[in-house]
């Protein structure tokens, strides 16, 4: 971009600075085109010079751009001559929103040079010479640094806070304080208005009551709303790590409301929030105690022989566990499988494989090999940092600096329920899972004193992951298929890893994509797959009812003579609150 006035030419202005930071960075560097190793002396006699994970070209490159892009903007700023084209925020940042930032020009060039800086922070990580862990290691490091250090998080340099300061007088500031002490007491930043709801009215409210229940789980069984159910009854195995309402929040948007209404009989696992004295339960207490428990319960109440299961996230490697188990017995207690958001082959876990160093691993599993209770609130705010900007910072601002008080949103007010775990059954999912991706090794694990291949499961298998999922890339949910046997259906929706699968047909909201040819690769899949505008929903619950038998008379009465009703749902376990 030429930019001149009637005084000074900047292009020359640039083509000087360039220079002289050319010159810097070649000191800097050693001299250029020393191609000594580290290790060995030059020829001059003088130390090696330290080796860059950048080439020395690109840095200057790089350099030259940045450089030439801030003094471009601080012209902008100073002279009105010159037409502002700016700094393009990413797509989804929201920070720089409000009018504020671009009326007045020192916001402006704040926010701009703030979004220069950023680009070239990146796009220095991208550039390095560097393998792809530490790559991705650097990228997530520069990236929670660039959210932390963005001028909309400090009052001084945000203007909708300045703005709003003068306006109530500094009443935002005493009202954030308020607020700070508040989420200090309660240990996290508030997400939305806890006020606002409450498990077992607004929220897990669809009819039902608990029927089974040990240490480790409650098993829920909702009335049917239909004359007729279908044969087979559906069990839902959902994540540990938050409590299972998920896929049962407010009506509208409930799953299982949803599938009641098809005519469903449907069974609900609710996992125990772990406290000391369950710190020593293992990952084969949560697949024996929970899974199989829950499976030959509602065998049981139903009399039916067989099942259709749904593995959520994490509970879709428990149910593939406790089905694996159950296949070498020689038992088939499950017609079909659905994994929900789940991941069997862990080689490529997506962004959250930076907290995944075996070192740490390491010293996680000696610190929780005789017990311990791993915090849900550490947990929920690891998964955080991940989406950092959305959920973190940008309630520092609203709550602390603005001084306003979240508005009620349930999937916020689900994200901070959390679960606690016992340290030696999250311990051997991270090293087994995580770390060594021995879940789809066949015989390399064995659990209940049982080798465990996958393809012992050899079902009728639907696996469903969202395109925005950051916590189960949908690649990695694709390579599921890859390790079982049996029919294989893959869906792919549009969301994130909780807009994904909550995406009722009444909202007609985003799209999937199905009938792609199963391959080795994902992106194989995609290339012949064709997208469905709306819910994914229909397109499952035909599935299931394919394999879900005929239509029999709905009995309003739930469990039966040895599993009675126990509590109304949701429950006592989904109703405990960590403290």
């Amino acid at each position: 971009m030429e930019i001149k006035t009637g005084l000074v030419d900047f292009d020359a202005l640039f083509a000087s600075i360039q220079r002289a930071n050319e010159q810097w960075l070649s000191r800097s560097l050693g001299g250029s085109g020393n191609n000594t190793s580290q290790g060995e002396p030059s020829e001059s006699g003088h130390a090696p010079r330290r080796q860059w994970p950048l080439d020395p070209q690109q840095l200057f490159e790089l350099a030259r751009q940045y450089y030439q892009q801030q003094l471009e903007l601080g012209m902008r700023m100073f002279c009105a001559a010159v037409n502002s084209q700016g700094a393009p925020a990413a797509k989804g940042d929201r920070r720089f929103d409000a009018p504020e930032w671009k009326q007045y020009p020192l916001f402006d060039f704040i926010r701009q040079s703030y979004l220069l800086t950023s680009k070239a922070l990146l796009d220095a990580v991208e550039s390095a010479h560097l393998d792809d862990k530490t790559k991705q290691q650097m990228r997530f490091c520069t990236r929670q640094f660039i959210d932390a250090m963005s001028p909309a998080n400090y009052a001084l340099t945000n203007p909708e806070v300045l703005a709003l300061a003068v306006q109530t007088k500094g009443e935002n500031f005493a009202n954030g304080f308020k607020n700070l002490l508040r989420d200090l007491e309660k240990g996290h930043i508030s997400l939305s208005g806890d006020t606002a709801f409450k498990v077992g009215g607004n929220l897990a409210n669809t009819p039902g009551a608990v029927v089974y229940e040990n240490e480790l789980i409650q098993l829920i069984q909702y009335r049917p709303a239909t004359e007729k159910v279908k044969e087979v009854p559906l069990l839902i195995v959902p994540s540990v790590v938050n409590k299972y309402y998920i896929l049962d929040l407010a009506p509208e948007t409930s799953l299982v409301r949803y599938l009641v209404s098809q005519g469903f009989t449907v069974f609900m696992m609710s996992w125990r929030n772990i406290t000391p004295a369950l710190q020593r339960l293992t990952w084969d207490d949560y697949v024996d105690q929970g899974v199989l428990k829950a499976i030959d319960a509602a065998r049981s109440i139903t009399g039916c022989d067989q099942l259709n299961a749904v593995g959520y996230c994490v509970g879709g490697a428990l149910l593939s566990s406790g089905l694996t188990v159950r296949a070498v017995q020689g038992e088939r207690p499950v017609a079909s499988m659905t994994l929900l958001m789940s991941m069997l082959e862990f080689s490529d876990p997506g962004e959250i494989g930076v907290y995944l160093d075996p070192a740490i691993m390491a010293q996680h599993q000696a610190r929780y090999a005789n017990g311990g209770v791993v915090s849900g609130k550490e947990l929920t705010m690891a998964f955080s940092s991940l989406r950092a900007n959305d959920l973190v910072w940008s309630f520092v601002v609203n709550n602390y600096l603005k001084g306003k008080t979240p508005e009620a949103f349930d999937l916020f007010y689900w994200n901070t329920d959390d679960s606690n775990l016992p340290g030696p059954m999250f311990s051997y999912y991270l090293r087994n899972c995580y770390i060594e991706n021995k879940l789809v090794e066949p015989n390399a694990l064995t659990m209940l004193g049982t080798p465990l291949d996958l393809r012992r499961i050899d079902l009728p298998t639907y696996v469903f992951a969202a395109s925005e999922d950051h916590l189960v890339p949908w690649r990695a949910a694709y390579a599921s298929v890859n390790h079982l046997d049996g029919e294989m259906k893959f869906v792919l929706g549009g969301g994130g890893h909780i807009t994904g699968p909550i995406n009722p047909p009444a909202k007609n909201k985003r799209n999937y994509w199905i009938d792609g040819r199963i391959g080795e690769k994902g992106e194989e899949w995609l290339a012949s797959a064709r997208s469905v505008s709306g819910s994914w929903w229909p397109h499952w619950v035909e599935w299931l009812g394919n394999r879900s038998g005929g239509e029999i008379a709905a009995r309003q009465r739930l469990g039966n003579g040895k599993h009675k009703e126990i509590e109304a749902a949701p429950g006592r376990y989904a109703m405990a609150r960590v403290r």
